[in-house]
């Protein structure tokens, strides 16, 4: 709904395809290349640790998202060379309700 400056509010449809469902999306073209650490305290030594948890960081290297005076979203990312032997890509995307979901994929193999 939007409100005019006389206080009429008026009901516009938000959704009519598949990415309008869509506010955010981000793309990490290097998944996998940061891993994310955590500092532990060692109950047994008292000492301080630093441990892998298994997982990697998302670094967000490109992105489009919408915004109350451009509702626009770009639907591909531009063209990206990779460096890795084995490169990953991790998708972000935040959806109109503001859900958050990430998908990662292994491309190793699949590039000629």
């Amino acid at each position: 709904m939007t409100k005019d400056a006389k206080g009429k509010l008026t009901k516009e449809k938000l959704t009519s395809k598949w990415s309008d469902w869509v506010d955010y999306w981000s793309v990490d073209f290097n998944y996998g290349s940061k891993k994310e650490i955590i500092r532990t305290k060692n109950e047994a030594t008292n000492e301080w640790e630093e441990v892998w948890t298994g997982d990697y960081i998302f670094e967000n290297e490109w992105q489009s998202f919408r915004t109350k005076k451009d509702r626009s979203l770009e639907v591909s990312s531009p063209f990206h060379e990779f460096e890795s032997k084995t490169p990953k890509i991790a998708v972000k995307v935040v959806d109109i309700f503001g859900n958050d979901t990430m998908s990662i994929i292994d491309l190793a193999g699949k590039a000629k």
